[in-house]
């Protein structure tokens, strides 16, 4: 096992290792209530996130994770607060400390056909399905989410409250990252490995000079436009 890796409670290395974007008085999630409910007898409990709804192109990826509660990974923070390097290391940690793992993942085809909400959803219960134990609880980050053979309890902005979404939040960020880094080479000029599919001025002018490919939503208005389907009407 890793160095950093060997204790759970601390971080060990050059603070260069692992840095973090500190907002002040930003709420930082806790496994308080993972253990109340643990404790009650409820558990397993699984925390339910997705990265990709926004974005122009590529999948939505949801994940499911049951953390350890005697192992829980130290850097455990809502993804949008980490950069990319702290999401992966913390990634690792999750991956190695014993935690539950599992993602689903909606393709360009699904979220066009179904829409992206019912896209998301579909992907989160595949998540659930996928875990090796069925969990008593789900915690899920929104104000609702999928219909799941538990209990589901949406919290809002759960990924900053709770530790088990939070977990998920950084696995389904880092699984779709990385799918867009391999995208990149299968549709090369887009710039997918640096703005993951996201409406940035780079991926605008992607498209102005490129032309729309197989992996954009063309469900998605600015898609639309690209391909002449709607008007740009202020």
């Amino acid at each position: 096992m890793d160095s950093d890796l060997a204790d759970f409670d601390t971080f060990e290395g050059p603070p260069d290792d692992f840095h973090m974007k500190i907002v002040d008085s930003r709420i930082k999630p806790t496994f308080e209530l993972e253990a109340a409910e643990l404790a009650l007898g409820r558990g397993p409990v699984a925390g339910i996130d997705e990265a990709g709804r926004g974005p122009w192109a590529g999948p939505v990826v949801a994940a499911a994770v049951i953390l350890d509660p005697d192992r829980i990974p130290a850097g455990i923070d809502d993804s949008k607060a980490l950069d990319e390097d702290a999401r992966e290391i913390v990634y690792r940690r999750i991956a190695e400390s014993g935690a539950m793992i599992a993602v689903g993942v909606a393709d360009v085809e699904r979220i066009d056909r179904d829409n992206i909400l019912n896209a998301t959803y579909w992907a989160m219960t595949e998540a659930f399905q996928a875990l090796g134990q069925r969990p008593r609880l789900a915690l899920v980050d929104g104000n609702r989410g999928p219909r799941l053979p538990c209990e589901m309890r949406p919290i809002v902005k759960g990924d900053a409250k709770c530790l088990s979404i939070a977990a998920a939040s950084i696995v389904a960020k880092v699984t779709r990252d990385r799918m867009m880094i391999v995208l990149e080479q299968e549709y090369p000029g887009y710039g997918f490995a640096r703005h993951k599919g996201y409406g940035t001025p780079e991926h605008k002018d992607a498209l102005q000079r490129l032309g729309v490919c197989p992996l954009h939503r063309r469900s998605f208005r600015p898609i639309q436009l690209a391909l002449g389907l709607a008007n740009d009407v202020a």
